[in-house]
Protein backbone atom coordinates (compact mmCIF):
# COMPACT_ATOMS: atom_id res chain seq x y z
CA UNK A 1 0.00 0.00 0.00
CA UNK A 2 1.02 3.64 -0.97
CA UNK A 3 1.58 5.83 1.56
CA UNK A 4 -0.66 9.20 1.94
CA UNK A 5 1.34 12.05 0.24
CA UNK A 6 1.79 15.14 2.21
CA UNK A 7 -0.23 18.07 0.79
CA UNK A 8 1.32 20.76 2.59
CA UNK A 9 4.88 19.48 1.23
CA UNK A 10 3.79 19.79 -1.97
CA UNK A 11 2.00 23.01 -1.79
CA UNK A 12 5.23 24.68 -0.19
CA UNK A 13 7.41 23.21 -2.77
CA UNK A 14 5.28 24.11 -5.76
CA UNK A 15 5.28 27.99 -4.16
CA UNK A 16 9.18 28.12 -3.09
CA UNK A 17 10.73 26.16 -6.09
CA UNK A 18 12.33 23.78 -3.55
CA UNK A 19 12.35 20.56 -4.83
CA UNK A 20 10.67 17.38 -4.00
CA UNK A 21 12.92 14.74 -3.74
CA UNK A 22 11.99 10.30 -3.73
CA UNK A 23 14.64 7.54 -3.61
CA UNK A 24 14.14 4.13 -3.94
CA UNK A 25 16.30 0.64 -4.58
CA UNK A 26 13.51 -1.56 -5.87
CA UNK A 27 10.97 0.70 -6.94
CA UNK A 28 8.18 -1.69 -6.04
CA UNK A 29 4.43 -0.94 -7.81
CA UNK A 30 3.33 0.77 -4.81
CA UNK A 31 6.26 3.48 -5.14
CA UNK A 32 5.27 3.97 -8.37
CA UNK A 33 1.77 4.74 -7.62
CA UNK A 34 2.64 7.26 -5.03
CA UNK A 35 5.07 8.70 -7.37
CA UNK A 36 2.39 9.10 -9.69
CA UNK A 37 0.06 10.81 -7.08
CA UNK A 38 2.67 13.62 -5.78
CA UNK A 39 3.33 14.21 -9.60
CA UNK A 40 -0.40 14.82 -10.40
CA UNK A 41 -0.86 16.98 -6.84
CA UNK A 42 2.22 19.54 -8.32
CA UNK A 43 0.69 19.71 -11.48
CA UNK A 44 -2.60 20.63 -9.81
CA UNK A 45 -1.06 23.11 -7.56
CA UNK A 46 1.03 24.87 -10.55
CA UNK A 47 -2.10 24.89 -12.91
CA UNK A 48 -1.52 22.25 -15.33
CA UNK A 49 -3.11 19.33 -14.30
CA UNK A 50 -4.38 19.03 -18.03
CA UNK A 51 -0.70 17.66 -18.62
CA UNK A 52 -1.37 14.70 -16.06
CA UNK A 53 -1.67 11.62 -17.88
CA UNK A 54 1.20 12.51 -20.46
CA UNK A 55 3.62 13.31 -18.22
CA UNK A 56 2.69 10.42 -15.98
CA UNK A 57 3.94 8.16 -18.74
CA UNK A 58 7.17 9.62 -19.11
CA UNK A 59 8.11 9.84 -15.40
CA UNK A 60 7.11 5.73 -15.63
CA UNK A 61 9.20 5.27 -18.69
CA UNK A 62 12.30 7.28 -17.31
CA UNK A 63 11.61 5.63 -13.75
CA UNK A 64 11.53 1.78 -14.97
CA UNK A 65 14.62 2.61 -17.17
CA UNK A 66 16.65 3.52 -14.09
CA UNK A 67 14.96 0.23 -12.61
CA UNK A 68 16.28 -1.71 -15.59
CA UNK A 69 20.02 -0.29 -15.59
CA UNK A 70 20.60 -1.16 -12.04
CA UNK A 71 19.38 -4.70 -12.59
CA UNK A 72 21.85 -4.64 -15.29
CA UNK A 73 24.35 -3.46 -13.40
CA UNK A 74 23.55 -6.23 -10.51
CA UNK A 75 23.67 -8.93 -13.36
CA UNK A 76 26.48 -8.04 -15.49
CA UNK A 77 28.20 -8.11 -11.90
CA UNK A 78 26.47 -11.69 -10.62
CA UNK A 79 28.30 -12.72 -14.15
CA UNK A 80 31.47 -11.47 -14.11
CA UNK A 81 30.92 -9.59 -17.72
CA UNK A 82 32.11 -6.12 -18.73
CA UNK A 83 29.95 -3.74 -19.47
CA UNK A 84 32.37 -1.60 -21.30
CA UNK A 85 33.54 -4.73 -23.46
CA UNK A 86 31.53 -4.97 -26.34
CA UNK A 87 31.83 -9.04 -26.64
CA UNK A 88 31.18 -9.17 -23.14
CA UNK A 89 28.32 -6.78 -23.49
CA UNK A 90 26.74 -8.48 -26.47
CA UNK A 91 26.67 -11.77 -24.60
CA UNK A 92 24.94 -10.30 -21.16
CA UNK A 93 22.21 -9.04 -23.57
CA UNK A 94 21.54 -12.42 -25.32
CA UNK A 95 20.56 -13.33 -21.36
CA UNK A 96 19.75 -10.86 -19.61
CA UNK A 97 16.13 -10.11 -20.02
CA UNK A 98 14.84 -13.44 -19.57
CA UNK A 99 17.06 -14.60 -16.29
CA UNK A 100 16.23 -11.39 -14.76
CA UNK A 101 12.68 -12.18 -15.77
CA UNK A 102 12.77 -15.66 -13.84
CA UNK A 103 14.71 -14.35 -11.04
CA UNK A 104 14.20 -10.26 -10.10
CA UNK A 105 13.96 -10.39 -6.35
CA UNK A 106 17.26 -11.81 -6.10
CA UNK A 107 18.21 -9.37 -8.40
CA UNK A 108 16.57 -6.54 -6.93
CA UNK A 109 17.68 -7.46 -3.62
CA UNK A 110 21.77 -7.39 -4.83
CA UNK A 111 21.03 -3.87 -6.25
CA UNK A 112 19.91 -3.00 -3.00
CA UNK A 113 23.04 -4.78 -1.31
CA UNK A 114 24.60 -2.77 -3.66
CA UNK A 115 23.29 0.60 -2.80
CA UNK A 116 21.69 1.35 -6.60
CA UNK A 117 19.27 3.62 -6.31
CA UNK A 118 16.31 5.23 -8.44
CA UNK A 119 15.93 9.13 -7.33
CA UNK A 120 13.19 11.20 -8.90
CA UNK A 121 13.16 14.81 -8.27
CA UNK A 122 9.67 17.30 -9.15
CA UNK A 123 10.94 21.10 -9.74
CA UNK A 124 9.05 23.74 -9.94
CA UNK A 125 10.81 27.11 -11.29
CA UNK A 126 9.04 30.45 -12.33
CA UNK A 127 9.04 29.10 -15.70
CA UNK A 128 8.81 25.70 -15.60
CA UNK A 129 8.58 22.35 -14.10
CA UNK A 130 10.81 19.65 -14.22
CA UNK A 131 11.04 15.60 -13.35
CA UNK A 132 14.63 14.58 -13.35
CA UNK A 133 15.52 10.50 -12.74
CA UNK A 134 18.62 9.78 -11.44
CA UNK A 135 20.45 6.12 -10.89
CA UNK A 136 23.59 6.13 -9.04
CA UNK A 137 25.45 4.12 -12.29
CA UNK A 138 26.63 5.82 -15.14
CA UNK A 139 25.40 4.59 -18.52
CA UNK A 140 27.84 3.18 -21.13
CA UNK A 141 28.49 4.83 -24.73
CA UNK A 142 26.55 1.81 -26.17
CA UNK A 143 23.49 2.73 -24.15
CA UNK A 144 23.90 6.54 -24.76
CA UNK A 145 23.97 5.50 -28.34
CA UNK A 146 20.86 3.20 -28.72
CA UNK A 147 18.69 6.29 -26.40
CA UNK A 148 20.18 8.90 -29.22
CA UNK A 149 19.28 6.90 -31.57
CA UNK A 150 15.78 6.39 -30.44
CA UNK A 151 15.09 9.88 -29.93
CA UNK A 152 16.26 9.98 -33.91
CA UNK A 153 13.71 7.38 -34.76
CA UNK A 154 11.04 9.40 -33.69
CA UNK A 155 11.00 11.99 -36.08
CA UNK A 156 10.19 9.56 -38.09
CA UNK A 157 6.72 9.08 -36.37
CA UNK A 158 3.71 11.45 -36.66
CA UNK A 159 1.18 9.59 -34.29
CA UNK A 160 1.66 6.79 -31.54
CA UNK A 161 -0.32 4.52 -33.74
CA UNK A 162 3.00 4.61 -36.37
CA UNK A 163 5.33 3.68 -33.87
CA UNK A 164 3.62 0.72 -32.26
CA UNK A 165 2.93 -0.14 -36.13
CA UNK A 166 7.12 -0.04 -36.44
CA UNK A 167 8.62 -3.33 -35.60
CA UNK A 168 11.47 -2.19 -32.91
CA UNK A 169 13.74 -4.00 -30.86
CA UNK A 170 12.88 -3.62 -27.36
CA UNK A 171 15.49 -5.80 -25.94
CA UNK A 172 16.81 -2.82 -24.09
CA UNK A 173 15.07 -0.14 -21.25
CA UNK A 174 15.67 2.38 -24.42
CA UNK A 175 13.51 1.12 -26.89
CA UNK A 176 10.30 1.60 -28.19
CA UNK A 177 9.56 3.47 -24.68
CA UNK A 178 11.72 6.15 -25.20
CA UNK A 179 10.40 6.84 -28.80
CA UNK A 180 6.90 7.05 -27.28
CA UNK A 181 7.86 9.63 -24.39
CA UNK A 182 9.15 11.74 -27.16
CA UNK A 183 5.96 11.60 -29.06
CA UNK A 184 3.91 12.13 -25.68
CA UNK A 185 5.63 15.39 -25.60
CA UNK A 186 4.95 16.41 -28.93
CA UNK A 187 1.08 15.89 -27.40
CA UNK A 188 1.44 18.37 -25.23
CA UNK A 189 3.32 21.01 -27.78
CA UNK A 190 7.04 20.04 -26.79
CA UNK A 191 9.87 18.99 -28.83
CA UNK A 192 12.73 16.35 -28.45
CA UNK A 193 14.90 19.68 -26.41
CA UNK A 194 12.38 18.94 -23.56
CA UNK A 195 13.82 15.61 -23.12
CA UNK A 196 17.69 15.30 -21.85
CA UNK A 197 19.86 12.53 -20.44
CA UNK A 198 23.80 12.77 -19.26
CA UNK A 199 26.23 11.53 -17.03
CA UNK A 200 27.19 13.81 -13.98
CA UNK A 201 28.89 13.40 -10.81
CA UNK A 202 28.39 8.89 -11.38
CA UNK A 203 24.98 9.24 -11.70
CA UNK A 204 22.59 9.21 -15.27
CA UNK A 205 20.38 11.51 -15.28
CA UNK A 206 17.16 11.85 -17.19
CA UNK A 207 15.65 15.06 -17.00
CA UNK A 208 12.56 16.54 -18.69
CA UNK A 209 11.61 20.78 -18.70
CA UNK A 210 8.50 21.60 -19.15
CA UNK A 211 7.40 24.80 -19.75
CA UNK A 212 4.51 26.30 -17.62
CA UNK A 213 1.49 27.19 -20.11
CA UNK A 214 2.17 30.71 -21.77
CA UNK A 215 -0.96 31.61 -20.47
CA UNK A 216 -0.06 30.99 -17.03
CA UNK A 217 3.29 32.93 -17.13
CA UNK A 218 1.71 36.23 -18.50
CA UNK A 219 -1.23 35.97 -16.17
CA UNK A 220 1.46 35.51 -13.39
CA UNK A 221 3.64 38.14 -14.92
CA UNK A 222 0.56 40.85 -15.13
CA UNK A 223 -0.30 39.75 -11.69
CA UNK A 224 3.37 40.87 -10.72
CA UNK A 225 3.14 44.14 -12.79
CA UNK A 226 -0.66 45.22 -10.70
CA UNK A 227 1.07 44.43 -7.63
CA UNK A 228 3.88 46.69 -7.90
CA UNK A 229 1.68 49.25 -9.72
CA UNK A 230 -0.45 49.26 -6.22
CA UNK A 231 2.87 49.19 -3.61
CA UNK A 232 4.00 52.30 -5.75
CA UNK A 233 1.75 53.71 -2.94
CA UNK A 234 4.26 53.44 -0.38
CA UNK A 235 6.28 55.96 0.79
CA UNK A 236 9.58 56.73 0.19
CA UNK A 237 12.13 56.06 3.19
CA UNK A 238 11.67 58.70 6.22
CA UNK A 239 12.99 61.98 6.20
CA UNK A 240 15.51 61.43 9.09
CA UNK A 241 17.13 58.49 7.03
CA UNK A 242 17.26 59.99 3.66
CA UNK A 243 19.07 62.38 5.51
CA UNK A 244 21.62 59.85 7.62
CA UNK A 245 21.86 58.20 3.76
CA UNK A 246 23.11 61.55 1.88
CA UNK A 247 25.54 62.44 5.56
CA UNK A 248 26.67 58.75 5.11
CA UNK A 249 27.63 59.28 1.44
CA UNK A 250 29.01 62.55 1.95
CA UNK A 251 32.75 61.94 2.34
CA UNK A 252 33.23 65.07 4.75
CA UNK A 253 30.68 64.09 7.61
CA UNK A 254 32.26 63.64 10.78
CA UNK A 255 31.17 60.98 13.03
CA UNK A 256 29.92 63.28 15.82
CA UNK A 257 27.54 64.31 12.73
CA UNK A 258 26.17 61.36 12.22
CA UNK A 259 26.13 60.51 15.68
CA UNK A 260 23.82 63.06 16.34
CA UNK A 261 21.52 62.84 14.08
CA UNK A 262 21.41 58.99 14.66
CA UNK A 263 20.61 60.32 18.08
CA UNK A 264 17.51 61.87 17.60
CA UNK A 265 15.81 58.60 16.40
CA UNK A 266 14.99 56.38 19.31
CA UNK A 267 13.82 53.67 17.78
CA UNK A 268 17.12 53.46 15.40
CA UNK A 269 19.70 54.40 18.20
CA UNK A 270 18.38 50.81 19.65
CA UNK A 271 18.82 49.41 16.52
CA UNK A 272 22.64 50.32 16.38
CA UNK A 273 22.82 49.55 19.61
CA UNK A 274 21.57 46.25 19.25
CA UNK A 275 23.87 45.50 16.49
CA UNK A 276 26.95 46.75 17.93
CA UNK A 277 26.65 44.30 20.69
CA UNK A 278 25.62 41.37 18.93
CA UNK A 279 27.55 38.21 18.35
CA UNK A 280 28.62 39.88 15.11
CA UNK A 281 31.03 42.38 16.40
CA UNK A 282 32.39 40.09 19.80
CA UNK A 283 32.66 42.82 22.12
CA UNK A 284 34.49 42.45 25.48
CA UNK A 285 31.66 44.87 27.07
CA UNK A 286 28.97 46.55 26.29
CA UNK A 287 29.48 49.58 23.96
CA UNK A 288 26.14 52.23 24.74
CA UNK A 289 28.06 55.19 23.24
CA UNK A 290 26.45 55.96 19.87
CA UNK A 291 29.83 57.73 18.13
CA UNK A 292 31.66 54.91 19.03
CA UNK A 293 29.25 52.00 18.25
CA UNK A 294 29.28 54.48 14.60
CA UNK A 295 32.82 54.06 14.91
CA UNK A 296 32.93 50.34 15.25
CA UNK A 297 30.26 49.47 12.86
CA UNK A 298 31.42 51.54 9.95
CA UNK A 299 29.75 53.56 6.88
CA UNK A 300 28.57 50.47 4.45
CA UNK A 301 26.97 48.93 8.06
CA UNK A 302 25.46 51.74 8.53
CA UNK A 303 24.19 52.00 5.76
CA UNK A 304 22.77 48.38 5.32
CA UNK A 305 21.07 48.93 9.07
CA UNK A 306 18.97 51.84 7.46
CA UNK A 307 18.29 49.69 4.77
CA UNK A 308 16.26 47.47 7.44
CA UNK A 309 15.26 50.06 9.84
CA UNK A 310 13.98 52.52 7.16
CA UNK A 311 12.27 49.07 5.51
CA UNK A 312 10.57 48.37 9.27
CA UNK A 313 9.33 51.84 9.58
CA UNK A 314 7.53 51.77 6.28
CA UNK A 315 6.30 48.10 6.44
CA UNK A 316 5.57 47.91 9.91
CA UNK A 317 5.76 45.10 12.18
CA UNK A 318 2.69 44.88 14.44
CA UNK A 319 0.66 42.40 12.94
CA UNK A 320 1.66 38.39 14.94
CA UNK A 321 2.12 37.29 10.98
CA UNK A 322 4.62 40.47 10.54
CA UNK A 323 6.40 39.96 14.13
CA UNK A 324 6.28 36.01 12.74
CA UNK A 325 8.58 37.09 9.27
CA UNK A 326 10.57 39.51 10.97
CA UNK A 327 11.72 36.94 13.62
CA UNK A 328 12.11 34.16 10.94
CA UNK A 329 14.33 37.88 8.98
CA UNK A 330 16.58 37.78 12.06
CA UNK A 331 17.51 34.02 12.44
CA UNK A 332 17.88 33.57 8.43
CA UNK A 333 20.73 37.28 8.61
CA UNK A 334 22.50 35.62 11.68
CA UNK A 335 22.70 32.53 10.22
CA UNK A 336 23.62 33.88 6.61
CA UNK A 337 26.44 36.07 8.07
CA UNK A 338 28.52 33.36 10.51
CA UNK A 339 28.01 30.54 7.01
CA UNK A 340 29.53 33.64 5.36
CA UNK A 341 32.32 34.41 8.33
CA UNK A 342 32.68 30.92 8.31
CA UNK A 343 32.90 29.11 5.08
CA UNK A 344 32.82 32.30 3.10
CA UNK A 345 36.60 34.50 4.46
CA UNK A 346 34.88 37.48 2.88
CA UNK A 347 35.10 40.03 5.64
CA UNK A 348 33.51 42.68 2.71
CA UNK A 349 30.39 40.73 1.80
CA UNK A 350 29.82 39.98 5.61
CA UNK A 351 27.55 43.22 6.01
CA UNK A 352 25.90 42.70 2.84
CA UNK A 353 25.03 38.55 3.83
CA UNK A 354 23.42 40.04 7.40
CA UNK A 355 21.40 42.39 5.60
CA UNK A 356 20.55 40.20 2.65
CA UNK A 357 19.05 37.64 5.43
CA UNK A 358 16.96 40.46 7.14
CA UNK A 359 14.92 41.57 4.07
CA UNK A 360 14.99 38.21 1.80
CA UNK A 361 11.49 38.27 2.13
CA UNK A 362 10.57 41.61 1.48
CA UNK A 363 8.51 40.74 -1.04
CA UNK A 364 6.20 38.32 0.93
CA UNK A 365 6.31 41.04 4.00
CA UNK A 366 5.33 43.53 1.41
CA UNK A 367 2.21 41.85 0.59
CA UNK A 368 1.27 40.46 3.68
CA UNK A 369 0.74 44.45 4.28
CA UNK A 370 -0.70 46.06 1.77
CA UNK A 371 -3.96 47.41 2.92
CA UNK A 372 -7.36 46.34 2.34
CA UNK A 373 -8.38 49.04 -0.26
CA UNK A 374 -5.42 47.68 -2.20
CA UNK A 375 -5.94 43.90 -1.85
CA UNK A 376 -9.29 44.93 -2.94
CA UNK A 377 -8.18 46.43 -5.75
CA UNK A 378 -6.00 43.60 -6.91
CA UNK A 379 -8.63 40.79 -6.28
CA UNK A 380 -10.72 42.95 -8.91
CA UNK A 381 -8.42 43.66 -11.06
CA UNK A 382 -7.63 39.97 -11.04
CA UNK A 383 -11.77 39.20 -11.67
CA UNK A 384 -11.38 41.68 -15.26
CA UNK A 385 -8.45 39.64 -16.27
CA UNK A 386 -9.53 36.09 -15.99
CA UNK A 387 -6.76 35.22 -13.33
CA UNK A 388 -7.64 32.94 -10.96
CA UNK A 389 -8.09 33.37 -7.74
CA UNK A 390 -5.95 30.27 -6.56
CA UNK A 391 -2.84 31.96 -8.36
CA UNK A 392 -3.47 35.25 -5.81
CA UNK A 393 -3.72 33.02 -2.72
CA UNK A 394 -0.83 31.29 -3.45
CA UNK A 395 0.63 34.47 -4.69
CA UNK A 396 2.81 36.11 -1.57
CA UNK A 397 3.81 32.57 -0.31
CA UNK A 398 5.38 32.24 -4.36
CA UNK A 399 8.09 32.51 -6.47
CA UNK A 400 7.00 36.06 -7.63
CA UNK A 401 7.74 37.41 -4.27
CA UNK A 402 11.27 37.86 -4.96
CA UNK A 403 10.56 39.48 -7.70
CA UNK A 404 8.13 41.38 -6.05
CA UNK A 405 10.92 42.06 -3.03
CA UNK A 406 13.60 43.11 -6.10
CA UNK A 407 11.20 45.67 -7.61
CA UNK A 408 10.46 47.14 -4.18
CA UNK A 409 14.06 47.06 -3.40
CA UNK A 410 15.00 48.85 -6.39
CA UNK A 411 12.55 51.64 -6.24
CA UNK A 412 14.20 52.70 -2.84
CA UNK A 413 17.65 52.16 -4.10
CA UNK A 414 19.00 49.12 -2.44
CA UNK A 415 22.21 48.17 -3.77
CA UNK A 416 22.43 45.39 -6.44
CA UNK A 417 23.85 42.76 -3.96
CA UNK A 418 21.11 43.24 -1.91
CA UNK A 419 18.56 43.47 -5.02
CA UNK A 420 20.13 40.05 -6.11
CA UNK A 421 19.77 37.88 -2.56
CA UNK A 422 16.13 39.31 -2.73
CA UNK A 423 15.65 38.43 -6.36
CA UNK A 424 17.54 34.40 -6.06
CA UNK A 425 17.11 33.25 -2.68
CA UNK A 426 14.62 31.11 -3.90
CA UNK A 427 16.54 29.89 -7.15
CA UNK A 428 20.32 30.56 -6.25
CA UNK A 429 21.84 29.57 -9.15
CA UNK A 430 20.31 32.03 -11.16
CA UNK A 431 22.45 34.59 -9.46
CA UNK A 432 24.92 36.43 -11.46
CA UNK A 433 28.51 35.23 -10.71
CA UNK A 434 29.21 38.50 -8.84
CA UNK A 435 26.43 38.08 -6.47
CA UNK A 436 26.79 34.11 -5.84
CA UNK A 437 28.71 34.13 -2.44
CA UNK A 438 26.00 36.82 -1.04
CA UNK A 439 22.83 35.03 -2.65
CA UNK A 440 23.93 31.75 -1.68
CA UNK A 441 24.95 32.17 1.89
CA UNK A 442 21.31 33.63 2.16
CA UNK A 443 20.01 30.91 0.51
CA UNK A 444 21.20 28.30 2.85
CA UNK A 445 20.81 30.39 6.07
CA UNK A 446 16.56 30.67 4.79
CA UNK A 447 16.58 26.84 3.96
CA UNK A 448 18.22 26.05 7.16
CA UNK A 449 15.71 28.13 9.43
CA UNK A 450 13.03 25.91 7.07
CA UNK A 451 14.56 22.84 8.09
CA UNK A 452 14.16 24.04 11.68
CA UNK A 453 10.35 24.63 11.55
CA UNK A 454 10.09 21.59 9.34
CA UNK A 455 8.95 23.23 6.18
CA UNK A 456 11.12 21.47 4.25
CA UNK A 457 13.72 18.23 4.17
CA UNK A 458 17.27 17.64 3.16
CA UNK A 459 16.63 16.57 0.31
CA UNK A 460 15.00 19.68 -0.67
CA UNK A 461 18.11 21.73 -0.39
CA UNK A 462 20.09 22.20 -3.90
CA UNK A 463 22.90 20.38 -3.71
CA UNK A 464 25.29 22.35 -5.73
CA UNK A 465 24.93 25.07 -2.77
CA UNK A 466 25.82 22.46 -0.32
CA UNK A 467 28.86 21.18 -2.35
CA UNK A 468 29.97 24.95 -2.52
CA UNK A 469 29.86 25.02 1.69
CA UNK A 470 31.88 21.61 1.46
CA UNK A 471 28.57 20.31 2.64
CA UNK A 472 28.35 16.72 1.99
CA UNK A 473 26.21 14.55 4.65
CA UNK A 474 23.12 15.45 6.10
CA UNK A 475 24.91 14.76 9.79
CA UNK A 476 27.29 17.51 8.54
CA UNK A 477 24.55 20.27 7.81
CA UNK A 478 22.66 19.11 11.33
CA UNK A 479 25.29 19.46 13.19
CA UNK A 480 25.84 23.12 11.40
CA UNK A 481 22.02 23.99 12.46
CA UNK A 482 22.59 22.76 16.11
CA UNK A 483 25.96 25.22 16.28
CA UNK A 484 23.67 28.11 14.67
CA UNK A 485 20.67 28.06 16.40
CA UNK A 486 22.22 27.74 19.95
CA UNK A 487 24.62 30.69 19.10
CA UNK A 488 21.45 32.48 17.94
CA UNK A 489 19.21 31.51 20.92
CA UNK A 490 22.42 32.95 23.27
CA UNK A 491 22.59 36.39 21.39
CA UNK A 492 18.53 36.64 21.65
CA UNK A 493 19.09 36.30 25.07
CA UNK A 494 21.08 39.34 25.31
CA UNK A 495 18.68 41.82 24.69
Amino acid sequence: MAPQIDVEQIKRAAQNATPLTFKTFTLPHETEEYLEEVLIALLAELGNVEIKDQLAYCLRELAVNAKKANTKRAYFHEKNLDLNNPADYALGMKTFKEHTLENIQHYLQMQKDQGLYIKVVFQARERNFAISVRNNVEMTKTEQIRIFDRIARSRAFSSMEEAFATVLDTSEGAGLGIVILILMLKKIGLDEDAFHIEVENGETVATLAIPFSEVRIQKMDLLTQQIIREVESLPQFPDNIVFLQKLISDPNSELTDIARQISTDPALTADLLKLVNSAQFMLPKRVDNIVEAVKLVGMKGLRNLLYTHGTQKILGTKYDEMRSMWQHAYRTAFYAYNLAKSFRKRKDILDDVYVGGILHDLGQIIIASLRPELLERIKKFCKEKEIPTKLLESFSMGLNHAEVGALVAKKWNFPEQLVAAIRFHHSPLEAPEDYRDVVFSVYLANCIADLERERIVHDQLDSRVLMDFGINEDSQLDRIQGRLAAAFEQQSSRF
